[in-house]
């Protein structure tokens, strides 16, 4: 429900499935597994506005999906204890991306549309420049969402905002083509591995699809403030728990 309206559902999952005695690599895989099909759905509904974004799509679609595999491994290989010690940083670093993504995207809607006209003007080395950095940034990003994964959609929106895109829709439809990219490697990587518990998983996909569809007409009456203001505060008491519970 609250992916469906204001995003930040990994931050109530992730945490819950630590404090229900699930170990803090498992839980992550679990929840990566679990809320992938939301990603996609989300994508499906903006897929008009990612008509004319194809050149995008496949200058940072690979970068996406060779990152969140990579993140997927590195995972994979970090000791539980060690995990389990920056946890509680991951949730608090992330939910901080999350409060900060509403002042961001009133910042990218107030963009001047020439901005982008601007940039597609510069030298062909400058823009070269700018495509590296975003393939190299995008690249990174997905290292980390493969590896955790809570706040990239923030990430991804400061920056395709920094290359001069100023259609939020379009942005949000590339957004979560890239996010789909990301999740959808690390999740068929853990599949793989062998180490999904799917008696969780399956459980929270279909609570995933339920709240999708279903408790999106509650979410809004609740309001979008509302919503964002209730993920906000839960991530910070979870990231507080969680260093509490250490």
């Amino acid at each position: 429900m609250m992916n469906s309206v204001a995003g930040g559902g990994t931050l109530v999952t992730f945490p819950t499935l630590v404090w229900v005695g699930i170990d803090p690599i498992q839980a992550n895989i679990i929840s990566t597994v679990a809320l992938w099909p939301g990603s996609l759905g989300a994508m499906v509904g903006f897929r008009r506005e990612l008509g004319d974004s194809r050149r995008w799509m496949l200058l940072l679609g690979a970068p996406s999906i060779v990152g969140g595999l990579i993140g997927a491994r590195l995972l994979l290989i970090t000791p539980s204890p060690l995990f389990a010690s920056i946890v509680p940083y991951l949730v608090l670093f992330a939910t901080i991306l999350f409060a900060a993504g509403e002042p961001l995207m009133r910042k990218l809607r107030a963009n001047d549309p020439e901005q982008a006209s601007e940039k597609e003007g510069t030298t062909p080395a400058r823009a070269h420049a700018w495509w590296t950095g975003a393939i190299v940034f995008q690249f990174f990003v997905a290292i980390y969402g493969g590896y955790f994964g809570a706040g990239i959609g923030i990430l991804m929106l400061a920056a395709l905002g920094l290359l001069g895109l100023t259609d939020i829709h379009q942005m949000n439809g590339m957004k979560n083509f890239f996010a789909v990219c990301i999740n959808m490697v690390a999740a068929f990587y853990f599949i793989a591995s062998g180490r999904v518990e799917w008696g969780y998983t399956l459980v929270m996909m279909v609570g995933a699809i339920d709240g999708g569809y279903g408790g999106a007409g509650l979410a809004r009456r609740l309001g979008r403030k509302f919503v964002r203001r209730a993920v906000i505060f839960i991530g910070l008491a979870m990231a507080l728990s969680l260093l509490l519970r250490r």
